[in-house]
């Protein structure tokens, strides 16, 4: 009996032992034939001959970093390798302040383009549009630069300037424009009243704070009128996007339910979805969000989401398409990687991706224009050590100013007066507040 228990039991052990080593062989096979071991060779051989026959001396280090860098820039335009210098002043960027111009920036074609100007930053007061491409910064040529070094550059001592020479579609030549270097603060909102009991939010970011903030704008708005908004414009324009949360948080204050966002990769932690919670801010009042070819990323996820769940009209151009997720991975060196990870669906399963949010009421860009005289008439407000009037010692008391027969500051007329897409956006509101009205 032993015997045979023993024979048994042996050919178990020998086939087991079959089995796990045929099961390692084929893992090994499938690794070795995942790995490409020629382009590895390549690899190391080119690094050899680069480091012995170069004509100057190549510090390892940068050589490998560059390798490294290259690896990822290939990839697409949003991921890329980040030194640790780098790597921190991304850091800063996502808290709301760095140092540099005030544009959101990525590369195409080997040159800079420009996604958005940021709010009250040199590139917006120097003019910079979205779509711009840089292809000189200074006397040094974009082109064979990787997007961190570019922007290395671009960044200096506040009070410095760089002159940057610009391609602009429509323009039949290259243009030069100079920008002064800045510390740059990002307030991420701003508030104001318009007409007929409307307010009016902007987002020029999305910010780790910027759900709390668009609460607590629109709690104000709420103040200064003394009673809940009739309607609200939301304007995105140039809003090149930021923290994904905040995204989903300002869609969410609209929103009483229903999915929002989701986004799908290869990686498990790269499948989220994100769905609602009851309670909306306006309390189904209507909403128009404003929208252009700058608004990207995070500001094409709120505004994908209100359009598909029919909770806001969305008003302007075709958005700029950027429907990806870049994941931050701190490396071993204080250094980081930017990787797309996943792809964002608004809640219909619309991929943003290179398609961007087409909106519901298309508003060209026009520029409109006040017709002045030829002679500039000089005022008593105009003239040197004058009485000052009521309105200037409210100003200079730090007191809220007067209204015009319309009901609104002239510092808000002049703006609707300039900004004819906020106009529009507006006329929008009032006519969807006519229409429940009408119900």
């Amino acid at each position: 009996m032993w015997v045979s228990s023993g024979v048994v039991l042996g050919a178990l052990i020998a086939v087991g032992t079959n089995v796990w080593a045929d099961k390692e062989t084929e893992s090994v096979q499938q690794a070795s034939n995942s790995i490409p071991l020629q382009e590895l060779r390549a690899f190391v051989e080119v690094y050899e001959r680069i480091s012995t026959d170069y004509v100057d001396q190549v510090d390892d280090k940068q050589l490998l970093e560059g390798a490294i860098s290259g690896m990822l820039s290939s990839l697409d335009p949003h991921s890329a390798y980040l030194p640790p210098v780098d790597a921190k002043e991304m850091e800063e960027h996502t808290r709301g302040e760095f140092g540099g111009l005030g544009m959101e920036v990525g590369m195409e074609d080997g040159f800079v383009k420009v996604i958005s100007p940021i709010d009250d930053t040199p590139a917006q007061e120097a003019g910079m549009q979205a779509g711009d491409l840089i292809i000189k910064l200074g006397s040094e040529p974009v082109k064979g630069k990787t997007l961190s070094e570019a922007v290395k550059i671009m960044r200096g001592k506040p009070g410095t300037k760089l002159e940057l020479t610009v391609v602009r579609k429509g323009e039949d030549a290259p243009l030069k424009v100079e920008l002064t270097r800045a510390v740059i603060k990002v307030k991420s909102i701003k508030q104001r009243m318009l007409k007929d009991e409307i307010g009016y939010v902007r987002i020029s970011q999305f910010q780790v704070r910027t759900g709390q903030d668009l609460l607590k704008a629109v709690d104000k708005l709420e103040q200064e009128n003394g009673k809940p908004l009739a309607g609200l414009v939301l304007d995105l324009r140039n809003n090149p996007g930021g923290v994904l949360t905040a995204a989903v948080e300002v869609s969410d204050a609209f929103l009483n339910e229903g999915l929002i966002v989701y986004t799908e990769g290869r990686i498990r932690n790269s499948q989220m979805r994100f769905s609602a919670e009851d309670g909306d801010i306006m309390n189904g009042k209507p909403v128009v969000v404003l929208v252009n070819e700058g608004s990207a990323s995070a500001s094409e996820i709120v505004s994908g989401a209100l359009q598909d769940q029919k909770r806001a009209i969305i008003a302007g151009r075709d958005t700029f398409g950027k429907g990806s997720v870049q994941t931050l991975m701190q490396l071993n060196n204080g250094a980081a990687m930017k990787m797309t990870t996943a792809r964002y669906f608004t809640p219909s399963g619309r991929s943003i991706q290179a398609e961007g949010i087409v909106p519901d009421v298309e508003i060209d860009r026009l520029k409109v224009e006040k017709v002045e005289a030829k002679i500039e008439r000089v005022k008593e407000k105009d003239l040197s050590g004058h009485l000052e009037g009521d309105e200037e010692k409210k100003v200079a008391n730090g007191e809220k100013p007067s209204e015009n027969e319309d009901g609104i500051t002239e510092e808000t007329a002049e703006i609707l007066e300039k900004d004819f897409e906020l106009s529009e956006a507006m006329r929008l509101v009032k006519t969807m507040i006519l229409a429940q009205q009408l119900k």
